[in-house]
């Protein structure tokens, strides 16, 4: 922490923000957040174009960079790194560690099941793919969800009881969390930390980008000092950027981030940034831009290709039982 106040500036490349919050994806959402507890200046930068990327959110100071996809995620790097930690008290405690690890896990993944395959999708289109032209913003979004369901292990013969085990471990974990804080500011220590940082997110995005149908939204209202936690901190460490002038982010031209990008409609005047060699992995992930559309075109392809394959052999598969004789 002590290189970033000596004059490094970090910089959160992440989505781009819609439903009312900074970010609305689900896993850039408590980096921000983690950053604007930790109280230190930071700079803000949308990337469009790679909605199936796991390098983002990424997180930039001097020509450091941590990835998303790296060492536990961005929040365990800047720890690891000792940029910035605000878990160096509590991180002995077996309850705070359990706890994280319930938020990591249980609602981590109920947000993966409401978001892709128990609600219309119009969250996740609005999200990660209205930048995209629509036929391959639509063709990756159904890739998506068939990831997502192998990740989660669904299949048609367990649909339901999959269902039934993510919403049940979820109100499990709201009613853990809503013990455990009571009427106090923060989990533990009454001060923030990561797991401040992350269920704050969860809650944020469930609260606000998840529809009105949601299972889980229903499940987390429930829980009154659940909702009154997210909405205070909210007001004081979301909210209140606008009119912070020691912790303000700066929304920043998505043109002027890493990787570079063609133009958009996301407009601001971007702070001016000292030029500075870019590191090699940078330089890979910005040779890549120029071949994302026509990649991710022929995977959809092959993806929907492969599909048609399989139903048919299923298809045949299901003729020639037929003229089978279990007897």
């Amino acid at each position: 922490m002590e290189e970033v106040k000596n004059g490094e500036k970090l910089t959160l490349v992440t989505r781009k923000p819609c439903f009312g919050l900074p970010t609305a994806c689900p896993t850039c959402l408590p980096v921000y957040i983690y950053l604007r507890f930790a109280q230190l200046p930071f700079d803000v930068e949308y990337n469009l174009i790679y909605p199936d990327s796991d390098q983002i959110p990424y997180v930039e100071f001097g020509s450091h960079v941590v990835y998303n996809n790296e060492k536990g995620g961005v929040i365990q790097s800047l720890k690891d790194e000792q940029t910035v930690d605000l878990d160096s008290d509590v991180s002995g405690i077996p309850e705070w560690v359990s706890t994280k690890a319930m938020v990591e896990s249980w609602l981590a993944e109920a947000v993966m099941y409401e978001l892709w395959v128990g609600s219309d999708g119009s969250s996740a289109q609005k999200i990660y793919y209205s930048d995209l032209p629509w036929p391959i913003g639509k063709c990756l979004y159904f890739k998506q969800i068939h990831m997502v369901k192998q990740l989660l292990g669904i299949t048609k013969g367990n649909a339901e009881r999959r269902e039934e085990e993510i919403y049940r471990r979820a109100a499990t974990a709201y009613n853990a969390l809503s013990t455990r804080l009571g009427e106090q500011s923060f989990f533990f220590e009454n001060r923030p930390t990561s797991l401040d940082a992350i269920f704050l997110g969860h809650a944020l995005f469930t609260l606000h980008a998840l529809p009105e149908t949601s299972v889980l939204r229903s499940k987390l209202l429930d829980h009154a000092n659940l909702v009154r936690y997210a909405e205070n901190l909210k007001a004081e460490f979301v909210d209140a950027d606008s009119s912070s002038s020691s912790v303000s982010p700066s929304r920043s031209d998505p043109s002027s981030s890493v990787p570079k990008r063609g133009p958009s409609n996301w407009k601001s005047n971007p702070k001016s940034k000292p030029k500075r060699e870019k590191t090699e992995e940078e330089k890979k992930f910005k040779r890549r831009a120029k071949y994302f559309l026509v990649t991710q075109l022929v995977a959809v392809l092959v993806f929907i290709s492969l599909l048609g394959r399989s139903n048919d052999a299923e298809v045949e598969f299901e003729d020639g039982d037929d003229g089978l004789d279990y007897e």
